[in-house]
């Protein structure tokens, strides 16, 4: 890697994950092992329709106290997610439909038994009689004039329509090259290991009712719960266990949580339900879906002077608390020009509501189809002056020497090197020797090479997000940090570990900061009765904010340190050192522990004067700058493609990426696998295709295909290391990049390898049969 690796346990130290010990060893605590007595489980009845008129409820007549319809749910109000966005319409999704459906597999009723075999046995006893509606399937449909209505009220179907445009008008009259091109990204579902689910249960001790739910954004649950359930957030106790991966599908507020909720609140018992995956894959959380119709104009080289584009975003049925129905929008349109520098742009973007499950913000939140887009347009500009891709493209990032440097859309990317990432990437997956040698293999097959480059926002600020209108918007993160009497260190965040190796991350911030083993740091987050606030782990911000407000907070606890131990010491407290476990002055030195123990338990010892805050502070943090802070990478794959069969093998694949300060080099390659895992299965295997009639046509996992060890390849991963000036130490956000990328690499290089037949493909997962179809067209045209 380029860039020095730290020795030692502090900032940039390769050191194992301290959650590993009990997570490798099946130690761990998820939802489903939470056990109380009494605990009852809850199923839920889901429609079989994508729109239709409720008609009819009957519950079973020996079971009647155990169904809840809406009617049952006193004091729950509907999930309004509410926008300041001008034009922005609002959706009200009720806990449980009570009088008209709007996707397949919304909730209509609820369920409570022993066991959870026995719940979904009396759901199926419960009757409720439909009159279908005509649904909405697509946005073009939903667009259409004379479309049925999801939300009578609007008149239309689109949740949010805007418009940009720097002045595309005098480009589009005088650029001697125009490219148009449609390309288009399927549904998706975001599976995480863990799927959703909470234990509720009413604590008569502290007078509170508690939900272990398995989520990314433990304090924000809690003030949404405390709106839709209409009670203060006081007697609201959100303790998530270990959470199995969420990738933005669990930093939203579930019906099924508010549902669960309500039962333990008013019951005063403890009540769970666990997602299973075909409700996951029926009525979970959706993503990804989108469609540019794309006009870019370049000179004669290929150096792009405009872009003018128009997304629809296929939202589905309801706005999700609390990043409404339009962030992915709003993601797309300001995305969409990624690290390319030009000045003229104009983007209508479209929130189209579908029936279909609501969209959520899935790693990458827009960007792995803007990334995939303007990918698209990029290649199609090399065609169409007759240059190599990777040539067009280097000369078309914002070089260097332009940082720091706000693009069309106002993203202010700080620092780094993007024509200088592509040139590494380049240079490891060989493209100048590929393009000297045969373009077919032993077996027949095509070969080809693509790229793509991408910036991810991270740590996004609280202009950025007040500026999207959400109803919540971050602001400083807080952590607590403590010295215990024994030596040891406490560390509190309100942020929660979804897998992404917190636990480890911020221990080495804090042992950065005052010296403390690692061993002998405790990490405790996301549980809103002992942490500190925090808006959650979303938008690759946990080590950008919370590693900020540990080592603000870890920073003043040192200084604490120093002055208790310099004198102790007898020493100036300039001199005074943290190394090898203890704190040093010259030859002498004392333990932690005799400095814990001289607060707590000997404050006879202390100096005149020591800070009446002890030995434990909490501080707040975020980056000097409202803007976010921009990571890069770029992705080079190698792949065959199967002239017969239409199937894809990824030969190689390279990246380069740049996250500023990395804390833990391991821990950010393991970012970066499991997000490019991700990102080819976007680019050739996922799908959730629904029919006319809004029936989702995926809803085991035989029909939708995820990537496993043998689809995917050995990632080469190299590293530079450009810091920040806006963060603590320099950082960036790295838990999203990694699905960025791959789509756009790995589809350019199906259309680098097609490219003599005149094939291209332009919609994602490039699919054998979409492949297929792609040289047949080729071959139709040539004939």
């Amino acid at each position: 890697m380029d860039g020095m690796e730290a020795k030692g346990e502090g900032i940039g130290a390769r050191v194992r994950r301290k959650e590993d010990a009990r997570l490798l060893a099946g130690r761990g605590q998820y939802v489903a092992d939470i056990r109380i007595a009494g605990m009852r489980d809850v199923a839920f009845l889901r429609s079989p329709a994508a729109h239709a008129r409720i008609t009819r409820r009957a519950k079973p007549a020996n079971a009647a106290e155990a169904v809840f319809f809406l009617d049952d749910l006193v004091g729950v109000k509907p999930i309004v997610t509410r926008s300041s966005i001008p034009g922005y319409k609002l959706s009200e999704w009720p806990v449980l439909a009570a009088q008209k459906v709007r996707y397949v597999g919304e909730a209509v009723a609820m369920c409570v038994a022993d066991t959870r075999a026995e719940a979904e046995d009396l759901a199926e006893r419960v009757e409720v009689e439909f009159n279908e509606l005509p649904a909405i399937a697509s946005c073009e449909a939903g667009r259409a004039s004379g479309a049925a209505l999801l939300h009578e009220q609007w008149g239309d179907n689109l949740f949010l329509q805007s418009h940009f445009d720097s002045g595309i008008a005098p480009v589009a009259a005088s650029a001697p090259v125009k490219v148009e091109l449609e390309v288009s990204c399927a549904r998706q579902t975001m599976h995480p290991m863990e799927g959703k689910g909470l234990v509720a249960w009413w604590d008569f001790r502290a007078g509170q009712l508690v939900l272990n739910t398995s989520t990314q954004v433990p304090h924000m649950i809690r003030a949404g719960l405390a709106e839709v359930l209409g009670i203060p957030q006081a007697i609201i106790r959100i303790a998530p266990p270990d959470v199995g991966g969420g990738f933005g599908y669990k930093c939203l507020l579930q019906p099924e949580e508010v549902a669960v909720a309500w039962l333990a609140l008013t019951r005063k018992a403890a009540f769970r339900w666990i997602e299973d995956r075909r409700e996951h894959l029926v009525a979970g959380a959706n993503a990804r879906q989108h469609h540019y119709k794309l006009v870019a104009y370049a000179d004669e080289r290929g150096r792009m002077l405009g872009l003018d584009a128009e997304v629809s975003v296929d939202t589905g049925a309801y706005s999700v608390w609390p990043f409404t129905a339009c962030l992915e929008a709003a993601q797309a349109g300001g995305n969409l020009p990624g690290p390319y520098d030009f000045r003229a742009y104009r983007c209508k973007v479209f929130s189209v509501a579908t029936n279909k499950p609501p969209f959520a913000p899935y790693r990458g939140v827009a960007r792995p189809g803007v990334c995939f887009a303007i990918e698209q347009v990029i290649d199609a500009i090399a065609r169409a002056v007759g240059r190599e891709a990777c040539d067009v493209r280097a000369e078309n990032l914002v070089p260097a020497s332009a940082m720091p440097y706000v693009n069309v859309t106002n993203k202010h990317y700080d620092s780094g090197d993007y024509p200088g990432s592509l040139a590494m990437a380049r240079e490891m997956i060989g493209l100048d020797e590929f393009r000297a040698g045969p373009k077919r293999d032993a077996q027949g097959r095509w070969i080809g090479i693509g790229f793509a480059t991408y910036t991810e926002q991270s740590a996004h600020g609280t202009k950025v997000f007040a500026s999207w209108g959400l109803p919540l918007v971050p602001g400083h993160d807080q952590a607590h940090v403590k010295l215990t009497p024994d030596g040891a260190l406490e560390v509190r965040s309100g942020i929660h570990t979804i897998g992404q190796g917190l636990e480890t991350t911020l221990a080495q911030v804090a042992h950065e900061m005052t010296g403390v083993p690692l061993a002998d740091i405790r990490v405790t987050l996301g549980d809103t009765a002992v942490t500190p606030f925090s808006t959650g782990a979303y938008a690759s911000r946990g080590i950008v904010m919370a590693g900020g407000a540990v080592s603000r907070a870890a920073g003043v606890v040192a200084e604490r340190i120093r002055a208790i131990a310099a004198h102790l010491l007898q020493a100036d407290p300039a001199a005074v050192e943290f190394r090898d476990g203890a704190v040093h002055a010259g030859a002498a030195s004392v333990t932690y522990a005799d400095i814990g123990r001289a607060w707590y338990l000997r404050p006879d010892q202390l100096p005149d004067g020591v800070n009446t805050g002890g030995l434990e502070a909490t501080e707040g943090y975020k980056p000097t700058t409202d803007n976010g802070v921009f990571s890069y990478a770029s992705h080079a794959a190698k792949i065959a493609v199967d002239p017969d069969t239409g199937l894809v093998e990824i030969l190689d694949y390279a990246i380069v990426e740049d996250c500023g300060r990395m804390v833990n080099p391991m821990i950010v390659e393991g970012q970066t696998h499991g997000g490019a895992a991700q990102g080819i299965g976007s680019a050739l295997f996922e799908e959730s295709p629904y029919d006319e009639r809004g029936q989702p046509l995926a809803s085991t996992l035989l029909d939708y295909l995820l990537p496993g060890p043998t689809e995917l390849p050995r990632f080469r991963i190299r590293h530079t290391e450009t810091l920040s000036p806006h963060t603590a130490h320099g950082f960036k956000g790295v838990g999203e990049g990694g699905a960025i990328a791959p789509a756009g690499a790995v589809v350019n290089a199906i259309n680098d390898a097609l490219r003599d037949i005149g094939a291209r493909v332009d919609a994602i997962p490039a699919s054998p049969a979409r492949i297929l179809a792609a040289i047949a067209a080729a071959e139709e045209r040539a004939a």
